[in-house]
């Protein structure tokens, strides 16, 4: 059984990070990040100039962690670790976030069409000025995709909110000819290496 107080702040408002962590049994909470706000996110998602795709992903991840547990501090909520993480999609040095339109998402996967790519999953975790971080790293390899099959798959609501336009848990599983890696870190947050980070920071899973 495992003692009290071990609930966690989740600062992401992704579903699959949420089914993820209940999946292996984390007590968590949300704590939501601004993303869209008259003074711009908490935290910008815009790469630096040639900023490394790893670099970018960490720094990322890093700035939600120490955001959000300002947050924390701020509305005077109890303490808690703060857990946050952040996925991208690299091809060819080049880092792939959400597409914004149909135009772009349907770019995004004729690149990625009959290809290997990677996908990069940083996660964090915060906690008495502390902050426990790992980077994981799958490779994904596409079949090829007709034109046509593409800009059926961009009409459905699945491509826009996931960094390079699919989704693994999703119908975009049938362009999906070999993952080498983390399934769950494709999805956005990889289990294994995030345990080992809970465990790190005093929380229990089983």
């Amino acid at each position: 059984m495992k003692p009290s107080g071990q609930k966690i702040y989740l600062a992401s408002k992704s579903p699959r990070r949420r089914e993820l962590l209940r999946q292996i049994g984390v007590d968590f909470e949300l704590l939501m990040l601004r993303e869209d706000s008259v003074r711009g996110p908490d935290v910008s998602e815009i790469p630096h100039p040639d900023e490394p795709s790893e670099q970018y992903v960490e720094r990322v991840t890093r700035e939600k962690a120490v955001c959000a547990r300002q947050i924390m501090l701020w509305r005077r909520l109890p303490v808690r670790p703060v857990l946050t993480a952040d996925t991208t999609v690299t091809i060819d040095g080049r880092i792939l976030g959400k597409p914004a339109d149909v135009t772009e998402a349907v770019s995004m996967l004729q690149l990625l069409s009959g290809r290997t790519h990677q996908v990069l999953t940083s996660v964090a975790i915060h906690h008495d000025d502390q902050t426990w971080q790992t980077t994981q790293r799958s490779d994904v390899t596409f079949a090829k995709i007709p034109d046509r099959i593409i800009e059926s798959y961009c009409t459905l609501q699945e491509p826009y909110d996931k960094a390079g336009g699919y989704a693994v848990q999703g119908q975009a599983a049938i362009f999906i000819q070999n993952i080498a890696g983390s399934y769950s870190g494709i999805m956005g947050l990889p289990l294994f290496e995030t345990a080992q980070l809970l465990q790190q920071a005093g929380i229990r899973i089983l």
